[in-house]
């Protein structure tokens, strides 16, 4: 069983936020017992999009991205639809000879 400590957003960007006043963050990571390689990962996907930081390692996506997510999806159905049908028409077409 893992024993990975999960850590709740508040906490991360308070921990980000101190590092970017000029804390290290081998300093923060013995001050508040978190891995200091944890702390600069936060730090970048904060500073990547902060709108978007969740705090969990998964970026929330904004209502464009969400869109576009939906629309490669439906693509993706719709070529596998397509490409059914393809050998579908090409096994009956044999068939017919």
């Amino acid at each position: 069983m893992s024993k990975t400590k999960r850590y709740d957003k508040d906490f991360k960007i308070m921990l980000v936020e101190l590092m970017l006043s000029g804390q290290r963050a081998e300093d923060l990571g013995k001050e508040y017992g978190v891995h200091p390689a944890s702390i600069r990962s936060w730090k970048r996907t904060y500073l990547s999009n902060r709108e978007s930081f969740t705090g969990s390692g998964t970026p929330s996506l904004t209502p464009e991205q969400k869109e576009i997510k939906a629309l490669k999806k439906q693509l993706r159905n719709a070529e596998i639809e397509r490409d059914i049908l393809k050998k579908a028409v090409s096994i009956f077409s044999k068939s017919d000879n």
